[in-house]
């Protein structure tokens, strides 16, 4: 499918490619052409609801807003509606590498991300543009969460659906902000926002609460440094229901190994920091009391 997909969007084959990412519904490679430089290719499965269509919208309409790779090509790619997206490939070098390598302080890297989702959150948003409202994120959680962890969500999914409806107050979410999706290129190591699978509109405290969940910024230093440069106003209940029901998202989603642990002690310390956002234990519940943090 990599090779068909250069060979419709881009007439030109391909020579060599590597797997870089690949989930149920989409595989991501870095492709070497025959003719030109490297590019991403990006393949969804046709049972995608957000596909190559919905990721280069979002892309295109955020690009002059914030550095994005380039949309060189997408399309249906199978009669049973599969699709590819072929961006530029802007390198390998990201804003969580810098940072683990020491090259890039943990500081001035939430800083980065801070100022990227600002000026993504300035892009204009179309009445056309593909929605992705609070209660459909609610509903698709609660086909994977379990009840009684959904149950103690409550007071926080009282919060999010009874803000006001995204309508004119609606920015572009980036959808899944961190550090690995920063990309560092150029001379000048210019920041570009890549992977826009979950992009769409809609509360600006939504995309804050991700960015600060996946990056782990609760400490007051660190929640300073993303929130400190973000330069338009925040709702700070909002953003606190959006961290609870992120935080649960993951939890959720989270594959078995280290990563199930590590995710039921970050819910339990949320928890414990902002109990009015979730309902107490009422006997037994999938979610364990985590008493040390997991390694």
């Amino acid at each position: 499918m990599v090779s068909r997909a250069c060979g419709l969007f881009l007439r030109s084959p391909a020579k060599a490619a590597e797997r870089l990412a690949t989930s149920s519904r989409t595989a991501v490679y870095r492709v070497a052409l025959h003719y030109g430089p490297s590019v991403i290719v990006k393949l969804y499965s046709h049972t995608a609801r957000r596909n190559a269509h919905t990721e280069a919208a979002a892309i295109r309409s955020v690009s002059a807003s914030v550095p994005v790779p380039s949309v060189l090509g997408y399309g249906t790619t199978s009669t049973a509606g599969a699709t590819a997206l072929i961006t530029s490939d802007l390198g390998t070098d990201t804003l969580g590498s810098a940072m683990r390598s020491g090259g890039i302080p943990r500081p001035q890297a939430l800083r980065d991300l801070g100022t990227l989702l600002g000026r993504m959150h300035e892009a204009p948003v179309s009445g056309t543009a593909p929605g992705n409202p609070a209660i459909e994120r609610i509903a698709s959680l609660g086909r994977r969460c379990p009840p009684d962890v959904l149950d103690r969500l409550a007071p926080a999914l009282s919060v999010i659906t009874n803000a006001p409806h995204e309508g004119a107050s609606a920015v572009w979410c980036h959808g899944d902000p961190h550090f690995d999706n920063v990309v560092l290129a150029g001379t000048q190591q210019t920041r570009h926002l890549v992977d826009f699978t979950d992009a769409a509109p809609g509360h600006r405290e939504a995309d804050l609460a991700h960015a600060l969940v996946m990056t782990d910024a609760h400490a007051p230093w660190d929640r300073h440094a993303l929130l400190g440069a973000y330069p338009h106003p925040v709702n700070d209940t909002r953003l606190a229901a959006w961290a609870a029901f992120a935080t649960v998202s993951c939890w959720t989603y989270a594959g078995p190994g280290n990563d199930r642990p590590l995710w039921s002690y970050r819910l339990a310390e949320l928890s414990r920091r902002t109990p009015h956002l979730f309902r107490p234990h009422l006997g037994h519940s999938h979610a364990p009391h985590a008493r040390r943090r997991a390694r």
